[in-house]
C-alpha cells in the first residue's frame, strides 16, 4: 500500500503540475484555509493528547504555522526566480545562472511534542519547493495525528499530499521507499536510524534532533526577568521542547536571588497553584522516566507529581553531579538542574566538552561575556536574554549542528531545503574559442598562464 502511494505521488510529480508558481501559491492558500476550517479539531487533538489549552496551541503551534504560510506567500516568487551568476573568464561569451529544482517526493516524519507545528511548517517548505509530500505524524499523539490526516485528506488529493498514520511498522516501511528527500524531527537515536536507512539509497536528509541545551545567567543579568523567561522556556509544553532550557549555570553571586525569582515566576504562571492548564507528559513511558530523574540532587522548588494525569510539577534542583542520570540525556520535561559557578570559563569548559546542543541561552548585560560565549560555544541557535524565541522568526534559519542535527528550515531556508540548486551554463553558438581543444601547445600554455593566475 505504501509503495503504491509513493508510486502515485511520483507519477503525479512527473506531470510537472507542482512546479508552477500559481500551483504552489494555490496549495499554500488551500493549506491556510484548511487549517482555519479544521482549527477546532486540531485543538481537540492537542487538548486530548497533551492537555494544551487553545491559547498555548495557537501561540506555539497553529499561529506559527499560519505566519509561516504568510511569509512564504509573500516571498515565493522571488525565491523561485533564476539567479544570474557572473561567468568565469573561460566561459565567455556564455552566461551562468542558478535555478531551484524540486526534489520530487518528500517524506516528512514529525514528532509528538509539537505535532502540528513540527509537521506543517516543514510541509510549507515542501509545497513552496514544488514537491509532492508523504507525511508521517507521531503515533504518540494519536488524536492530533488523526486530526492532521483529516485536514490533509480534506484539502489535497493523495497523489499530491497525503498522511500515513501508524507506528514503527509504518515508519520502517516508509524508510524502505525510494523517496527523493527525507525531513525528520525527533530523537538522536531515531535520527541515526533514519540517516542509516537514507544512506542505503543515497537519499538526502534534514535531521532536526535535540540535545541538552544549556543556560547561563551571569552576575550582570536582570535576574527577575531572566528567571521569568527561563521558567517560561521550561514550563511551556511542560518542557517537552527540543530547545527547552535543559540545565542551568548561575553565577554564585546571584544564585539565591535567582531561586527566589524563579519561585515568584512560577507563582505568577500558576495563580493559587492551579496547574490545570499545564501540558501533561505525553506517555506513561516518558512520565516514569521523568519521575526517576526527580531523585537526583536536592529539590529547591517543586518536585511533586500526579500519576492520575501524568503531571510533573515545575522543579528546580541543585547538588546534581555531572555523571548523574539527569545529565546524561535530554530531560524533555519541566525539571531544571542548577549549577552555581564563579568564572565563565567553568561553563564554557563543560559545554564545549559535550555534544553540540540545539540551543544555548545566555543572560548577561556584559558585552565581553556575550562575545566569549558566542565565540567559544558551538550550538544550533539561541538567545541572549531570552529563551526559545529565536525559532519564531521565519527570516532566521532553524537547525542543529553535530549531534543536534543537520540542515535547517523556516522561511527561505525551508524553500532551499526542499529544492536542489542547479548550476546552469549556457554557451553561445555564435563563436568558439579554440584554446581548450587539443592539440595543446606551448603557445596555449603560455596564454593560459597569463589568464589563470
Amino acid at each position: 500500500m505504501i509503495s503504491d502511494l509513493v508510486k502515485r505521488q511520483r507519477t503525479f510529480y512527473r506531470t510537472g503540475a507542482t512546479r508552477s508558481y500559481a500551483f504552489r501559491m494555490e496549495a499554500l492558500s488551500k493549506l491556510r484555509q484548511g487549517i482555519l476550517k479544521h482549527e477546532a479539531n486540531l485543538n481537540r487533538g492537542l487538548k486530548t493528547d497533551l492537555n494544551k489549552s487553545a491559547t498555548e496551541s495557537y501561540l506555539c503551534e497553529i499561529g506559527i504555522v499560519l505566519d509561516e504560510i504568510r511569509f512564504h506567500q509573500k516571498h515565493l516568487r522571488k525565491w523561485m526566480k533564476e539567479r544570474r551568476v557572473r561567468s568565469a573568464l573561460g566561459q565567455l561569451p556564455g552566461l551562468c545562472f542558478q535555478s531551484s529544482e524540486p526534489y520530487g517526493v518528500a517524506l516528512i516524519i514529525s514528532p509528538w511534542n509539537y505535532p502540528i507545528h513540527l509537521c506543517l511548517v516543514p510541509l510549507i517548505g515542501a509545497i513552496s519547493g514544488g514537491n509532492t509530500v508523504v507525511i508521517k505524524p507521531s503515533a504518540y499523539a494519536p488524536v492530533t495525528s488523526a486530526a492532521i490526516a483529516a485536514l490533509i485528506a480534506d484539502t489535497f488529493p493523495p497523489e499530491y499530499i497525503t498522511v500515513v498514520e501508524g507506528g514503527r511498522e509504518q515508519n520502517g516501511a516508509l524508510l524502505q521507499e525510494k523517496v527523493d528527500y527525507i525531513f525528520f524531527t525527533g530523537s538522536v537515536a531515531v535520527g541515526k536510524a533514519v540517516m542509516e536507512a537514507a544512506a542505503q539509497q543515497l537519499i538526502p536528509v534534514t535531521l532536526e534532533l535535540g540535545g541538552k541545551s544549556p543556560v547561563i545567567v551571569d552576575e550582570s543579568a536582570n535576574i527577575p526577568l531572566a528567571a521569568k523567561r527561563i521558567a517560561f522556556g521550561k514550563t511551556i509544553n511542560a518542557g517537552q521542547t527540543c530547545v527547552e532550557p535543559d540545565y542551568l549555570f548561575v553565577h554564585e553571586a546571584v544564585k539565591e536571588q535567582f531561586v527566589a525569582c524563579y519561585r515568584t515566576a512560577l507563582a505568577e504562571f500558576f495563580p493559587a497553584g492551579d496547574t490545570s492548564e499545564m501540558v501533561t507528559i505525553i506517555s506513561q513511558k516518558h512520565y516514569k522516566r521523568l519521575k526517576r530523574l526527580l531523585v537526583d540532587g536536592h529539590t529547591l522548588i517543586g518536585g511533586g507529581y500526579d500519576d492520575a494525569r501524568r503531571y510533573i510539577e515545575p522543579t528546580l534542583i541543585e547538588d546534581v553531579h555531572f555523571d548523574d542520570p539527569i545529565m546524561q540525556k535530554e530531560i524533555f520535561g519541566p525539571i531544571l538542574p542548577l549549577f552555581s559557578y564563579r568564572s565563565l570559563e567553568e561553563c564554557t569548559e563543560y559545554i564545549t566538552a559535550q555534544d553540540k546542543p540545539l540551543a544555548l541561552y545566555l543572560f548577561s548585560e556584559k558585552k565581553a561575556n556575550i562575545r566569549t560565549i558566542l565565540d567559544t560555544c558551538s550550538f544550533g541557535g539561541g538567545c541572549v536574554n531570552d529563551t526559545m524565541l529565536h525559532l519564531i522568526n521565519p527570516r532566521l534559519p532553524f537547525g542543529g549542528v553535530g549531534a543536534s542535527g543537520m540542515g535547517g528550515y523556516h522561511g527561505e531556508e525551508s524553500f532551499s531545503t526542499f529544492t536542489h540548486q542547479r548550476s546552469i551554463f549556457k554557451q553561445s553558438s555564435r563563436m568558439d574559442i579554440p584554446l581548450r581543444y587539443l592539440p595543446f601547445t606551448e603557445g596555449k600554455l603560455a596564454l593560459l598562464r597569463n589568464i589563470m593566475r
